[in-house]
C-alpha cells in the first residue's frame, strides 16, 4: 500500500496566459481608445488580467514567481527596442501588412509590461508577508487571546 495520496499534475500557465493575452488587448484598446466603450471594455479586461494573474502568483512558488517576472521583463526590453526603431520602420521589413505588424508589436508590449509589472507585485506582497492569514501566535497574545494557553 502507498501511503501518498496520487495527484495529477497541473499546469497554472493558463491563468498566466490569459493575464498576458487581456492585458494586451486591453492596452492596445486603451491606447487606441477615443470612445468611452472602448475604454470601459479595456479598463474590464485590465481588471481581468489582475485578477488572473493574482490567482496564477496565489498558485506558483516564490521562485518561479520571480523567474517569471525576471522573464517578462526581459521580454518587455527585448520588445521595447522595437519602438526604438520606430514601428513604421520594423512594419516596413517583416512580412504583413503594416498596420497589423505595427498593432502586434503594441499588443505584446502592452502585455509584457503589464503582466511583468502584475508578477512584480505580486511577488513583492509575498515577499513583504502581505497575506490574508490568521494572526500569528504574537499577535494574539499583544491582542489578549490567550485561548491556548491556561490561566490558573
Amino acid at each position: 500500500m502507498h501511503d501518498v495520496i496520487p495527484t495529477t499534475l497541473r499546469s497554472d500557465r493558463h491563468l498566466l496566459a490569459v493575464s498576458f493575452a487581456c492585458f494586451g488587448v486591453a492596452g492596445a484598446a486603451g491606447a487606441t481608445a477615443d470612445e468611452l466603450g472602448l475604454t470601459l471594455g479595456a479598463t474590464v479586461l485590465a481588471i481581468v488580467g489582475v485578477y488572473t494573474g493574482a490567482r496564477y502568483a496565489n498558485r506558483v512558488s516564490r521562485r518561479s514567481l520571480a523567474t517569471n517576472a525576471l522573464v517578462l521583463w526581459s521580454s518587455f526590453l527585448a520588445v521595447s527596442a522595437t519602438h526604438l526603431v520606430g514601428l513604421g520602420s520594423v512594419s516596413a521589413v517583416t512580412p504583413g501588412p503594416d498596420g497589423a505588424v505595427a498593432l502586434g508589436l503594441t499588443v505584446l508590449t502592452w502585455a509584457t509590461l503589464l503582466t511583468a509589472c502584475a508578477a512584480t507585485t505580486f511577488l513583492g506582497f509575498r515577499e513583504y508577508g502581505a497575506t490574508v492569514s490568521a494572526d500569528t501566535p504574537e499577535e494574539q497574545v499583544l491582542e489578549g487571546d490567550t485561548s491556548d494557553y491556561s490561566t490558573r
